[in-house]
């Protein structure tokens, strides 16, 4: 779909606690699983920039890993308050996206 990329800043970074919420994750899988499900728009520089994010407001836990190619990679699990916050993400999707369809239903 074309021109999602304003739409999307607003929930990349819910969906991006979703994705972590399930298992420990390392940033360039979560920018192919993100792909993978039709985000095609999604790039690494993105994704990064959201997991410092995340990072900076202590939401993830972060453990280096050895990887095959290069450097250790940084790997990403949610915390408590990670999980809280992509409660609130949820709660606050099921809100809008709930206006959104009556507003389409009636028009």
């Amino acid at each position: 779909m074309e021109n999602t990329t304003e739409m999307l800043k607003g929930v990349l970074e819910g969906c991006i606690l979703e994705i972590i919420s399930h298992e420990e994750i390392y940033g360039y899988e979560i920018t192919r699983r993100l792909n993978a499900l039709g985000f095609s728009d999604v790039v690494d520089g993105t994704v990064y920039t959201i997991l410092v994010r995340l990072e900076k407001n202590k939401l993830v836990e972060i453990t280096k890993k050895p990887s095959d190619m290069g450097p250790p990679r940084k790997f990403f699990a949610l915390n408590d308050v990670g999980r809280k916050e992509l409660q609130k993400f949820w709660e606050r999707w099921e809100f809008v996206s709930s206006k959104i369809n009556k507003l389409k239903e009636k028009i």
